[in-house]
Order: C-alpha cells, then structure tokens, then sequence
C-alpha cells in the first residue's frame, strides 16, 4: 500500500494541566490518501478544531504522530512547520478573512508575496487562480463589491494560488445561503476530482458533508466513525 498524505497515530492534544486539564483529542488514528475528499462533522466540544489545527500545522500533538508524507510533523520546529504550511496547505474559513481594502487580485496575491515571488509572477498566478474559481475579470473588485459566494471564491483561489497538496476548508459554506453553498461545494469538488487536491472540511451542515468521499465524525475527542460514501448521481460531488 503507497504511503498516505496524513497519517495519524494515537493523536492525543491535552490543554491546561491537573485538574483543569482538558483532552480535545483521545488516541485518534486517521489516514488520509492522496486525492482524497473528507468531511469531518461531530458536536460542539468533540475534537474538531483541534484536528483541523494538527492538520494545518498550526498547532502540534500533546502526544502520538502526525506524518505528512512520511514526515514526522511533530518533530519540526516552529519554522519549518510554517515553511510546509506554505508550501503544502491551504486554508479557507467560514468567515472568509479577506482584507477589505484591497483588491480581489492583492488579496490572492497575498500568500505569495510572503514567499517573496516577483510581482509579475504574482499576478500571473492569482489571474489563474481568480479564473480556476469562476472569477476571471473581477480582480479589480474589492470585497465590499461582491456577493459572500463570490468573496468565498476569492478566499478559494487565495488557498490554491501556492499549489498546496492539502485544501483545508473549515465551515466553507457556514455563512451562505443553499444555493451558494451548493456552487461552493461544486467548486470543491471540481477542484478534488480535476486537479487531484485533498479536500479536509470541517462541517455541520449533513447535506454539505454528502459532497465528501468520507464522513469521518468525531465524539468525545475520538473517531466514532468513519463512512466511505457511495458517489452522488447528480454531476457534483458524492453521497
């Protein structure tokens, strides 16, 4: 069997000490294959965000591994968990985190002016980028003059104008209306099954969750189950 993406061994994440201490996470052991397309759903309290912030690289294990391609995350220092967050992630929000001052085009820019590209090469990148998520010609446009499915598009091609292996999108479609959610889930699935990205989501909505190849929900800290889904019949994503 090839090695998986993300590897998760008897993950556990403890936060506080003694008697205020509180375990998010309980011994979690997930794999996560290339390509692959999952939504991650479990009640308030059951685990989610700290999963969601081990994945990311934005926070580490109390104990247990998490291998991302065979390599050891927990091990790497500060740094260089921010050099594969660069370089291998990218993140979407509920809330979209778009800068309200600036262009469409300068916030898709952003990510790659931190990794000090040239500013030709940065405006290549985010046009294509701009154009992969249905937004060619709107570069000019700020926030302010879009509709939220078409700001969530933009925070879409801010996450994949550095090329990650690994979309994580954390209640993408928390702050839309159906039809939007819908053309947003449609989007992330194009982009799964034609440029072969791994899909993380994290979400509460079950319907949105039928989109993902699997449904992996949490409890209490540990996986209560994990469902590969059937693919959906309709043109865009599974059930």
């Amino acid at each position: 069997m090839s090695e998986p993406l993300i590897s998760l061994t008897e993950v556990t994440r403890r936060f506080g000490t003694g008697a205020a201490a509180f375990q998010a996470l309980r011994g979690v052991d997930l794999r996560i294959d290339e390509g692959d397309f999952v939504a991650i759903m479990g009640p308030s309290g059951s685990g989610k965000s700290s999963l969601m912030n081990i994945l990311g690289c934005l926070d580490t294990p109390s104990g247990g591994s998490y291998r991302f391609r065979g390599l050891a995350v927990e091990s790497l220092s500060r740094d260089q968990r921010a050099l594969l967050r660069r370089h291998a992630l990218g993140f979407v929000f509920q809330g979209f985190n778009l800068l309200a001052r600036t262009s469409a085009q300068e916030n898709v820019e952003l990510p790659l002016l931190y990794r000090g590209e040239p500013a030709t090469q940065r405006r290549e990148h985010a046009r294509a980028a701009l154009a992969s998520v249905g937004l060619d010609g709107w570069g000019h446009h700020s926030p302010a003059e879009l509709s939220g499915g078409q700001q969530q598009r933009v925070a879409i091609a801010r996450a994949l104008v550095t090329g990650p292996s690994l979309l994580l999108a954390d209640e993408p479609t928390g702050n839309l209306d159906t039809e939007r959610s819908r053309e947003i889930m449609n989007l992330l699935t194009d982009l799964n099954r034609d440029k072969g990205i791994t899909v993380v989501m994290v979400t509460h909505e079950a319907d949105m969750a039928e989109y993902a190849h699997r449904v992996v929900r949490l409890v209490d800290g540990r996986i209560a189950s994990d469902v590969r889904q059937a693919e959906r019949q309709d043109g865009g994503g599974r059930a």
